[in-house]
C-alpha cells in the first residue's frame, strides 16, 4: 500500500493554467529534491521525522509550515468525505507528487466521480491513472540539478513555463524539440513573481506563437 505525505489539503480556486477559475481541493505533498530558487512552497521540501504530525492537525493548517502526516489514498478519500468538499477537480501539488506512485491516489479520487490534476516539475516519470491532467511545469537548471525528463514532457496534457527572461524561452524551445508534443497539448507561459517585465515578454510571446498566457491569479486574489 502506497503512502503519501501530505503537507496540506484544503478547498479553493485553481488560480493558474488550464483550468483558472475552476474550484479545486489541492492535496499538497511532502518533499522536493529540485530546489527552484523561487520556490513560493519552501516548507514542502523535506519531510524531516520532528515535523510529523496528524491528519487532523494537517487539515486545520492555517498558514505555511514544514508538518506533514502519512496517509494512505483510502485515508485521503476518506478526509475529503469528512470535509464535505464539493469541489471536484483535485490538484495533486507538492513539493514534487512525481516522486510517489500516484496510480493509487487518482484512481481512488476518480471512482468517486472526481478529476485529477498533477502538478510536477517533470524530472520524476509520471504515475497516475490515464485520465489525470498532466500539467508539467519544467524546472530547467535548478539547484537539486535534475534533468527534464522526455517520458513527463511526452505525458503532458500542458507544458506550463514559468518565465523570467527571454532565455527561459529558448529553454522551452530546446525541451520541446526533443520530443514530438501532442497537437493536443496545450502550451502556456507564466511570468515568475508576476514581474512587470516577465509579464509583458510571455503577452509578446504568446501572442507571436498562439500560446496560453498563465497568471497566478490566487495571488492577485490573496487566496491558497
Amino acid at each position: 500500500m502506497t503512502l503519501y505525505k501530505i503537507n496540506e489539503m484544503f478547498e479553493t480556486i485553481q488560480g493558474e493554467g488550464v483550468f483558472t477559475g475552476v474550484p479545486a481541493v489541492f492535496v499538497r505533498l511532502q518533499q522536493c529534491p529540485v530546489g527552484c530558487a523561487w520556490c513560493d512552497t519552501k516548507q514542502t521540501w523535506d519531510a524531516t521525522p520532528q515535523d510529523e504530525t496528524t491528519f487532523d492537525v494537517i487539515i486545520q493548517k492555517a498558514q505555511d509550515n514544514p508538518q506533514w502526516c502519512q496517509a494512505s489514498a483510502d485515508d485521503i478519500i476518506q478526509r475529503y468525505q469528512q470535509e464535505g468538499y464539493t469541489a471536484r477537480h483535485i490538484v495533486i501539488t507538492g513539493g514534487e507528487p512525481c516522486i510517489y506512485d500516484l496510480h493509487a491516489l487518482t484512481h481512488a479520487f476518480e471512482a468517486i466521480g472526481c478529476r485529477c490534476q498533477i502538478e510536477t516539475s517533470g524530472t520524476f516519470e509520471v504515475k497516475a491513472s490515464v485520465d489525470t491532467w498532466v500539467t508539467v511545469s519544467p524546472k530547467v537548471a535548478m539547484k537539486g540539478k535534475l534533468p527534464i525528463i522526455d517520458s513527463a514532457l511526452l505525458r503532458a496534457n500542458e507544458i506550463k513555463h514559468p518565465v523570467a527572461t527571454a532565455k527561459d524561452i529558448d529553454n522551452l524551445d530546446a525541451l520541446v524539440s526533443r520530443v514530438d508534443i501532442a497537437n493536443s497539448t496545450e502550451i502556456a507561459l507564466q511570468p515568475i513573481s508576476q514581474k512587470g517585465r516577465a509579464t509583458e515578454l510571455c503577452i509578446e510571446t504568446c501572442i507571436k506563437r498562439n500560446w496560453r498566457l498563465s497568471i497566478q491569479t490566487h495571488k492577485y486574489l490573496s487566496i491558497a
